[in-house]
């Protein structure tokens, strides 16, 4: 029943909201005589906070609409070139003959849309030719369509390569980092023509038993029946997947927001300030953050449990026991496919070594063809986003795909 209580909240809130903007534009007023006064931006302070919790979340659009290439400003268009019952897969086509890379990427789907790796596209574009998945709320999938499982969401990464076509290089961020590598593995022993140009994997969990975390213990404290029973749920009726079994991205949300809570706290702190204050460039800033941040999706039963069984309990990738359509993965069967790993030093998610493990997994590949770097003063999206990832991650990635293009 959490689900549809929650449901149920949040179309009161929804009724609160229309409420709350209507009296926030009244107190904010230019001809309101108390709406610089003290009291008067107390009240709009309150009020915009109000607003904000009461606000539904959703998906917020890409918009990248134009890149710098050779200097020249170049228009950019969001094509969706293949549609899966779970995931559309996108091109950010360039109105320009400049041949760029390839470039496939990844996007995690682990409650947050494809749309928070914007800022990884924006800085990316430049230099390569951009795909990405962009994976479907769960709850807006019809049971008619089916289930979606670990093994589909590899089938998937395979079917999209394909429709690329060869001399891709696929770059994957955080959780599809495991079913990126196995689906490079499947194609190399397949000999597959679309098989990745070169590999690139960002602050995943290839092997969560090294250097664990809160998460990574959280995880292994429970069984899987436990989150089989406690945070998978019903879609409710009024869903266009109605019946089907889901983990809420409300319920990821609120682990997100309590592994960082003092941190989320003091930030809204300073946001009611800056909009006490009327600094609207850092108040614009925060709500970019947050529109993005609070804005999540629901993900296939199926496929949470198998993730948490197969990645997070067994570590199936790093044991040797990871299947896909019944076969064992052969990461040995990889060995034309250039290797770049990354982390983030102070990445509180997936902890250092965890993605580097990808490095002594894939054992036939040429030493002279693996990159593994560390980046200083870099959290977890800080990885894929931020002044970090712009101004020496993307330069990193752009040079280790150039090297093998």
């Amino acid at each position: 029943m959490m689900y549809q209580t929650y449901d149920l909240y949040t179309r009161s809130a929804e009724m609160m909201n229309g409420f709350i903007a209507l009296s926030q534009q009244f107190i904010t007023h230019p001809f309101n005589p108390y709406a610089k006064t003290l009291l008067g931006k107390s009240i709009s302070a309150g009020l915009d906070s109000a607003y904000h919790y009461t606000k539904i979340y959703d998906k917020q659009a890409y918009d990248v609409k134009t890149t710098l290439i050779d200097g020249k400003s170049i228009g950019v268009t969001e094509q969706v070139i293949l549609k899966k019952p779970f995931c559309n897969l996108i091109h950010f086509a360039q109105d320009t003959n400049v041949k760029q890379p390839k470039l496939f990427l990844v996007a995690p789907l682990s409650g947050h849309h494809g749309t928070l790796l914007k800022a990884t596209i924006e800085r990316l574009v430049a230099d390569h030719d951009v795909y990405i998945t962009d994976w479907l709320d769960a709850k807006h999938v019809p049971l008619s369509e089916g289930s979606f499982g670990f093994d589909d969401y590899v089938s998937y990464l395979i079917d999209f390569m394909h429709e690329i076509g060869e001399n891709t290089h696929v770059l994957a961020v955080c959780q599809p980092t495991v079913q990126a590598l196995i689906a490079t593995a499947v194609m190399a022993k397949a000999k597959d023509p679309c098989s990745p140009k070169s590999l690139t994997l960002m602050a995943g969990p290839i092997d969560t038993s090294i250097n664990p975390n809160e998460l990574n213990r959280y995880a292994n404290s429970k069984d899987l029946s436990w989150f089989e029973n406690n945070v998978i749920m019903t879609v409710p009726n009024r869903f266009p997947g109605a019946g089907r079994k889901v983990y809420p991205g409300f319920i990821q949300l609120a682990s997100f927001l309590l592994m960082n809570i003092e941190s989320h706290i003091n930030k809204h702190t300073d946001y009611l300030s800056h909009v006490f204050h009327g600094k609207e460039e850092k108040r614009a800033s925060h709500r970019d953050f947050y529109d993005e941040y609070l804005a999540v999706l629901d993900l296939n039963g199926e496929f949470y449990l198998e993730t948490i069984d197969r990645v997070f309990i067994n570590q199936d990738l790093a044991n040797g026991k990871m299947t896909y359509r019944g076969e064992l993965v052969d990461l040995s069967a990889i060995t034309h496919t250039p290797l770049h790993t990354i982390e983030g030093r102070d990445d509180d998610i997936c902890s250092l070594g965890q993605t580097e493990a990808a490095q002594s997994l894939c054992a036939n590949i040429s030493a002279k063809d693996k990159l593994h770097e560390i980046f200083d003063g870099v959290g977890h999206f800080g990885t894929f986003s931020g002044s970090g990832f712009r101004n020496r991650i993307a330069p990193s990635i752009t040079k280790f795909i150039k090297k093998y293009n």
